[in-house]
């Protein structure tokens, strides 16, 4: 009997690609169900607390002319508001209002309902692996920037 041949880098990250594509959907599908596009929503679930208009560029890897579009849409409908910076004027940083976390955690908890499924087909040891492997992974990556 011949030992399973492990899986190419390759195989890998296209699982984990189709995993990230699954997610993306519903994501976008749930904040679209909130009149947000899947961009708007990424933007506002970046808000852990006040970021600068450039950070949001850079983690929304795009341009910042593009943000001031997408927050202006934010601004319009009340989730998000610009301030300047306590240590730089010039700066403006951009904060999620009550109603934007209330919305952006709707649409969390719409969309968990959603990706759920995949999930339950795991048990809760094989769950503890995976958290494990990813955060391994996630780890090597963010040391990489």
């Amino acid at each position: 009997m011949t030992a399973p041949t492990s899986p190419s880098k390759s195989e890998l990250l296209e699982l984990v690609a189709a995993l990230g594509t699954a997610q993306w959907q519903d994501f976008t599908a749930s904040a679209a169900r909130h009149g947000l596009t899947g961009v708007q929503a990424k933007l506002l679930a970046q808000l852990k607390g006040p970021v600068p208009m450039r950070g949001l560029a850079t983690l929304l890897v795009c341009d910042a002319s593009n943000v001031t579009g997408i927050v202006d849409r934010l601004e319009a409908r009340g989730l998000v508001r610009r301030e300047p910076d306590p240590s730089d004027r010039r700066v403006k940083n951009v904060v999620a209002t009550e109603e934007g976390r209330e919305t952006i955690r709707r649409v969390r908890e719409e969309m968990m309902r959603a990706t759920d499924d995949a999930l339950d087909s795991l048990d809760d040891e094989e769950r503890a692996v995976l958290h494990g492997l990813l955060e391994r992974l996630r780890t090597g990556l963010e040391r990489r920037d």
